[in-house]
């Protein structure tokens, strides 16, 4: 059997089973998964390489920027199975996609 959270193992399962417990990142983290065929070759308890780490997948919105919140009030037909090194990824790359905060509004303080 394959490690589970203690909360939410139903719905974790259930997005993993349809991930085949693989991780679902198609690129949205930057890197094209050559050799996954474009999808990320993560699977869930396996190890990353001969001396990695146990790669332990989440069940996740699509959207990576999504807070933890509105997360847990997706269904799990809205979530997603990602590693931890694809969602860190993807967010960053989601931020930085954001648009520029304007600079130019009047402050409370400003003379």
């Amino acid at each position: 059997m394959k490690s589970q959270p203690l909360v939410g193992a139903a719905v974790f399962t259930t997005v993993m089973g349809a991930a085949n417990y693989r991780c679902q990142c198609e690129g949205e983290c930057g890197n094209a998964h050559a050799k996954g065929d474009g999808r990320c070759l993560h699977e869930h308890d396996h190890y990353t390489s001969k001396h990695g780490r146990r790669v332990r997948l989440m069940a996740a919105p699509c959207d990576p920027l999504a807070t933890d919140v509105a997360a847990a009030r997706l269904p799990a037909s809205e979530l997603r199975a990602w590693c931890p090194d694809c969602h860190a990824a993807a967010a960053r790359l989601a931020r930085k996609r954001l648009p520029a905060a304007p600079t130019d509004q009047c402050g409370l303080f400003d003379l």
